[in-house]
């Protein structure tokens, strides 16, 4: 009898034609892409959040450049298995010329001791290794490891891509669901995707679930909310109700309404929202709302994503709320945010002004033979390090103004700061 496999171990591509992903890698011209294609391999870092295709990639690679694959799990494996699977490579070497694919997951996981051990394995060429991390490389693994490894990053799959994922897996009928002819409502499938959050191993198992316990072969949004429990049945990331939280969230930072954000930030983790997500929205309120009034609250604020990255819940999560109460209390200002807008504004309507010879780099006989940086003022050299009367725009828009300071918090100084400066020009 043949054993149980999961649904998505059954769906696992085997060639690029059904590969779902990552085209920066894999697409015409790409470096992944060439190397399949050219059939040789080096040792590489697939860095990417779970369920992007790191293992697939590593398999179909070694299969197509037709080289042995060996695995191991950073979580169980140790120097002795290493330096084992190490030693089996390097007797293949000798006996074959062929190298060996060792595929180490999670490979963030191991110590110096166990990532240094790879090393003289790799530098004779009896091992290609590639290692798969959801962290940061740079943070996590050895230098001496790294400078043999080329870093390729994956990125979670899109809502259309897990689309197609879910789509093949409910018609294969040789490795998916096909024989069952499951149907799925399309407000079910929109909940299933979301939930994947980009992951196509967690939409193969949400819905090999759901197609258990369908009733008649069609998959209704209440069995999907069966399969995941009772977060989505209280928390939809595509309803209108999550849109409602998060805009209740923000304007309460925007208000300055430490207590309601708390709370408004509390209904979404208790619905079950990807703190990730409420983190990269407290990034942008960090610029949105209080900008250079207090530049503090958006260092705060990416500590707090990079903590949630890093340490997950629950220290993910109080970093954030610390981040919240923070941005509510502090001084607020929207003139960054206007400014910016503005000045995409006046790039479009203005279309492609020249540079004014005198900011131009010259870096060469001929440019500078052209007036490039002619009559250029060193601001450093001038009193205030400031160029008084200078122009740095074009002629065509050279009254534009943008960025207004407010009279709060940081701001304040800087507009005070602005304001001696614009007299030191009317000077001029």
């Amino acid at each position: 009898m043949t054993a149980y496999q999961p649904l998505a171990a059954r769906l696992r591509p085997h060639d690029l034609a059904h590969y779902v992903g990552q085209s920066h890698l894999l697409g015409e011209g790409k470096p992944l892409r060439k190397l399949y294609e050219a059939k040789q391999l080096h040792s590489m870092i697939f860095w990417g959040p779970p369920g992007s295709g790191k293992t697939t990639l590593a398999t179909m690679l070694a299969e197509q450049a037709d080289l042995a694959f060996e695995t191991l799990s950073a979580v169980l494996a140790g120097v002795k298995e290493i330096r084992a699977i190490a030693q089996a490579a390097k007797n293949r070497h000798a006996m074959t010329g062929k190298a060996t694919v060792l595929f180490v997951d999670e490979v963030h996981r191991f110590n110096k001791a166990q990532q240094d051990a790879f090393l003289p394995y790799v530098e004779e060429g009896s091992l290609i290794f590639i290692g798969a991390t959801t962290e940061n490389p740079s943070f996590e693994l050895n230098n001496a490891l790294l400078s043999r490894a080329r870093v390729y990053v994956l990125k979670m799959l899109s809502e259309d891509e897990l689309l197609h994922v879910l789509h093949h897996a409910l018609n294969d009928k040789q490795n998916g669901l096909g024989e069952l002819k499951l149907s799925i409502d399309e407000k079910a499938q929109a909940v299933l995707i979301d939930a994947a959050s980009g992951d196509a191993r967690r939409l193969l198992n949400f819905l090999e679930m759901a197609g258990d316990i369908a009733e008649q072969g069609h998959i209704t949004l209440g069995i999907v909310q069966e399969v995941m429990g009772e977060t989505y049945t209280r928390f939809d990331n595509k309803g209108e109700a999550f849109y409602d939280l998060m805009s209740a969230l923000h304007k309460s930072v925007r208000g300055s309404a430490p207590d309601a954000a708390l709370y408004w930030f509390a209904r979404m983790l208790v619905g079950g929202c990807d703190p990730l997500y409420i983190a990269r929205r407290v990034v942008r309120m960090a610029s949105e709302d209080i900008g250079n009034a207090d530049p503090r609250a958006l260092t705060i604020a990416l500590n707090a994503w990079q903590v949630q990255e890093r340490l997950g819940s629950p220290e993910g999560e109080l970093a954030i709320a610390q981040a919240v109460v923070y941005m509510s209390v502090a001084a607020k200002s929207n003139a960054v945010y206007t400014a910016y807008n503005a000045a995409i504004e006046a790039a479009k309507s203005h279309g492609a002004l020249e540079v004014p010879l005198h900011i131009r780099n010259a870096p060469t006989k001929l440019m500078k033979s052209l007036d490039y940086g002619k009559a250029y003022r060193y601001a450093h050299d001038e009193p205030h390090a400031y160029a008084a009367g200078e122009s740095y725009l074009p002629d065509e828009i050279n009254d534009l103004s943008l960025y207004h300071p407010t009279d709060r918090g940081l701001e304040k100084k800087i507009g005070e700061k602005l304001a001696f400066l614009r007299g030191l020009d009317a000077d001029a």
